[in-house]
């Protein structure tokens, strides 16, 4: 019995020491391998480094393809980062830790600072080949998750509400598919197609993928297109380099399992959306177009189901927003501005572009004298007023240089003729054409009134001439444009005057100290001028319209340097009762 105690005690001494060995030497593991290790720590870190760039540089090529990198690539990233600045602080000690060792490096003269510096190395050793191990990644990014709606910035708007909630309620019939916003340059449809976009934020169920895209007067296909994929998720370089029809089969493949509205903005002519790889919008995808035109035309052409004409503001509500951009500090600085700026923001007829641009220019006049000028260059030259030649009539131009053809020009510039306000009868317009040879001169009588209204009809649906209070019979220029048409038969602000319009004039004294070489038309239409005196010299006068003065008399040498003058209107004269 007691030899097998023994034994059994010898044999558990054994195992112990034998434990205890494998512990000690384990340990000292740390100590002489120091230089090993540090040395395959170095490799490590270096491999990871590599690693580290040749991913960095596959999310960057990614990114510049608008790739979104995965978050777990980015984690890796920033762990390689950190685990770089972690082991390259150890691997600087490595002279001063190695100094310490003794006895071949199986001992040291710190022992217990080695075997610290020992185990930290030995454990970072693992954790970078670890890392290493987790950095194999087949795909580095994604396309981002494409926002349904994306808000655009727009100013507070006046007297767009009521328009707003007509088209919102037009989006939620199933019978309209197409709407189309039409009006003068300058009166708020961009505004209200931006108003609609970010009215889609404010519904988060209705599911619909909204698409905002420019389209402009020079537009093609391709644009679009480019414009509709970067709404889409297809916006890389790979993709914009493909052609129309691969474009517009991936454009059909994304929208048609979706409910999309599409608002164009801005566009001029019919746009083919089959080709663009537009699902055509029904009432099983409910999806809807809507868009944007000074053409009453392009409603037509675009098939409209609506056509909702944006109109200029009334009088209330352009005073709103003229004191809105003026401001109420510039107002309130003398008691006659108030009434001084009534004025002028009834210069701009309503307008928003002009209440907006004009209001802000006022918005640093803080004398009656300067608003007092103001009125007086708007109502005698508005083209002389510093932002209306710079800014407001270039764009509204957009509209007289996409008219068809010069005739259509031709005819619409001479509208400006007409003072301002006047209710233009259209047989009394186109006998006007007729005499200037505007018109086919090989047509008949029929032919030429025919061709006239047709020249009509299209100035309306360009929303260059307006519908008249006075009835069918009739036309209207709204103020701004008729000034801006006189901008461009004066040049454009440039050198040379071909026209010349005149109001208030009681007599031609004027017309003496005028420069009249150049001048082709001259119109003083409902003037309070008595009597045509002396001979002005005007060599390539072509036309000169009197209608509606007080004339009494002309004098007989009056036109006799006119030697070009082919149409003369002196009707509505009533007391003129003879001709020299």
């Amino acid at each position: 019995m007691g030899s097998c105690i023994s034994i059994s005690l010898q044999f558990n001494i054994d195992s112990c020491g034998a434990n205890c060995f494998g512990f000690i030497s384990g340990r000292a593991r740390y100590v002489y391998k120091l230089e090993e290790n540090l040395d395959a720590l170095n490799t490590a870190l270096e491999e990871l480094k590599d690693e580290k760039n040749d991913l960095v540089r596959r999310v960057n090529i990614a990114e510049q393809q608008q790739l979104k990198r995965l978050d777990k690539v980015q984690r890796w990233i920033s762990r390689a980062e950190a685990m770089e600045t972690e082991a390259s602080a150890l691997i600087l000690r490595r002279s001063q830790e190695i100094g310490r060792l003794c006895l071949c490096g199986y001992c040291s003269k710190s022992y217990k600072s080695s075997y610290d510096y020992g185990k930290t190395v030995y454990e970072k050793l693992a954790e970078v080949t670890d890392l290493r191990g987790k950095g194999r990644f087949e795909v580095v990014a994604e396309r981002e998750p494409i926002a349904p709606v994306i808000e655009i910035p727009v100013e507070a708007t006046v007297g767009l509400e009521s328009l707003f909630g007509e088209v919102w309620r037009d989006l939620s019939d199933e019978n309209v598919r197409t709407i189309g916003l039409y009006g003068m340059g300058g009166v708020g449809k961009t505004t209200l197609l931006k108003k609609i976009n970010n009215g889609f934020l404010d519904t988060p169920n209705s599911k619909c993928h909204v698409i905002w895209v420019v389209v402009s007067k020079d537009h093609n296909l391709e644009k679009i297109q480019n414009d509709i994929g970067e709404k889409t998720g297809y916006c890389d370089d790979t993709w914009k380099s493909r052609n129309i029809q691969q474009k517009a089969e991936d454009i059909y493949k994304f929208l048609s399992k979706k409910k999309f509205v599409l608002l164009l903005d801005d566009i001029w002519e019919r746009i083919d959306l089959g080709k663009i790889g537009l699902p055509l919008p029904n009432r099983q995808n409910g999806s809807k177009v809507v868009f944007t035109t000074r053409s009453k035309e392009v409603c037509f052409e675009m098939e409209a189901d609506k056509k909702v004409e944006v109109m200029c503001l009334s009088w209330d509500k352009s005073w709103e927003l003229f004191r809105e951009k003026v401001g109420e500090e510039a107002l309130n600085v003398h008691p006659d501005i108030p009434d001084l700026a009534q004025v002028v923001a009834k210069e701009c007829d309503g307008l928003p572009l002009a209440l907006i641009t004009i209001g802000r220019a006022m918005a640093c006049k803080r004398t009656p004298q300067e608003w007092r000028y103001a009125i007086h260059v708007l109502t005698n030259s508005a083209s002389e007023f510093p932002v209306m030649g710079d800014e407001v009539f270039p764009l509204l131009k957009f509209s007289y240089d996409n008219l068809a053809n010069e005739k259509l020009r031709s005819c619409f510039l001479y509208c400006a003729l007409f003072p301002e306000d006047w209710e233009i009868k259209r047989d009394d317009l186109i006998n006007y054409w007729m005499c200037e040879g505007f018109l086919d001169e090989h047509a008949d009588i029929n032919g030429l009134q025919g061709q006239g209204y047709t020249i009509i009809g299209s100035l309306l649906y360009a929303c260059l001439l307006e519908e008249s209070s006075e009835g069918s019979n009739h036309v209207k220029m709204h103020d701004v444009i008729r000034d801006m048409a006189l901008w461009i038969a004066r040049g454009c602000g440039k050198a040379g005057n071909r026209v010349l319009v005149k109001t208030s004039a009681l007599s031609v004294e004027w017309l003496k100290i005028e420069k009249l070489e150049e001048v082709e038309r001259i119109s003083l239409m409902r003037n309070r001028i008595q009597n045509l005196a002396g001979s002005p010299t005007c060599p390539n006068l072509l036309t000169l319209l009197l209608h509606g003065n007080h004339l009494c008399q002309i004098s007989k040498g009056f036109f006799e340097f006119m030697p070009k003058l082919t149409v003369l209107d002196l009707s509505h004269n009533t007391f003129l009762t003879y001709l020299p």
